[in-house]
């Protein structure tokens, strides 16, 4: 009996707290896009929306093995990122009804949520445009000698555009901090890696440019900090950049008007059984790091999180109309602005 005691407590290898932090932070994630699926379904949140729906430990376990001051940046799936990192909620869900009091003043929606309080340096709609701006930010901290490091997440789309090989030819030759992930989550829209890609393990493209790569099991939380750890440490030495391959899964479509025909229900089933949030809170009740009673409480609250941050966009005001003419330009006094 005592060595099985002892073996089951060398297998809880981080704190309660840290615990306790991606089970919170999942739970935020998911509890608040399946709210975004709904509102969006009710015609309350318009234009695109792209839910995060089980991929919560690619961000969760990012930002636990990163420090305040690293940058993030990422594509339109970005609802996620900044409620880990911190960003209130209320503001997201303003933003995304397009509110005034959204993280954005209600110009960027689902898409392009920005919060450079927390290092989030938004969302991007064009495909694989954010690649290169991801070097760009690394070499930023490299120039400033911050130490701080920039994670650049795309899809698995993404990886064949051409900005991609640019931007990791320049991230390796000035030894560049920022690591870069692809969120592999089987599909490019409707279209799989099968059908689109020679190179199906796609942490292998690394190897042109003698990067450091490694695929990463990104369905669970305790790995995905794991590798980012590592590659946040090479980057801070000065070794310059790693690609991560998140081997990930969307429960959901690529976006909420997605018929999903290219894909079994089955397959779906099958990945849910890895569910990122049921692995963690299994992990947690198994190992007796927190109880039942406490998870519902974690529950609970986040329940209340989700609700007020919908009557805050419920009643918060639409942008006035000439809102269009502001946060354009640095210089206030631009010269060509028409009246």
């Amino acid at each position: 009996m005592a060595t099985s005691k002892k073996k089951e407590a060398a297998q809880v290898k981080y704190t309660k707290e840290q615990y306790i932090f991606w089970y919170e932070t999942m739970q935020l994630q998911r509890k608040f896009e399946e709210k975004a699926g709904q509102l969006y379904g009710q015609q309350k949140i318009r234009g695109f929306c792209h839910l995060y729906i089980g991929q919560e430990a690619c961000s969760s376990g990012a930002v636990s093995a990163l420090e305040k001051g690293d940058k993030y940046i990422t594509a339109y799936r970005d609802h996620g990122h900044p409620l880990v990192l911190g960003t209130d909620p209320k503001r997201i869900m303003a933003e995304l009804y397009g509110k005034v009091t959204g993280t954005t003043k209600g110009k960027g929606g689902s898409m392009h949520i920005f919060d450079k309080e927390v290092g989030f340096v938004g969302g991007h709609g064009i495909v694989g445009a954010q690649i290169p701006m991801g070097a760009g930010l690394g070499f930023a901290e490299k120039y400033l000698n911050t130490g701080k490091v920039c994670i650049c997440y795309f899809g698995d789309g993404a990886t064949r555009q051409g900005a991609l090989h640019e931007a990791f030819n320049m991230a390796m030759t000035w030894k560049i901090p920022t690591i870069f992930v692809v969120e592999n989550n089987g599909y490019a829209m409707g279209t799989s890696v099968e059908r689109t890609s020679n190179v199906r393990e796609l942490y292998t493209l690394a190897e042109a440019y003698d990067m450091p790569a490694e695929p990463v099991d990104a369905m669970d939380v305790e790995i995905v900090h794991e590798a980012v750890g590592r590659a946040a440490e090479r980057a801070r030495k000065g070794d310059g950049p790693t690609f991560l391959e998140f081997k990930t899964y969307r429960f959901r479509g690529h976006s909420m008007s997605d018929p999903q025909k290219y894909r079994t229900k089955e397959e779906v089933a099958e990945w849910k059984q890895r569910d990122p949030i049921e692995l963690i809170k299994d992990r947690i009740l198994s190992q007796k790091i927190a109880t039942e009673e406490e998870l519902s409480a974690i529950d609970a609250k986040i329940k209340v999180q989700v609700e007020e941050s919908v009557t805050f966009a419920e009643e918060s005001p639409w942008p006035k109309p000439e809102e269009a003419f502001e946060d354009i330009y640095v210089q206030q006094d631009y010269p060509f602005l028409r009246e």
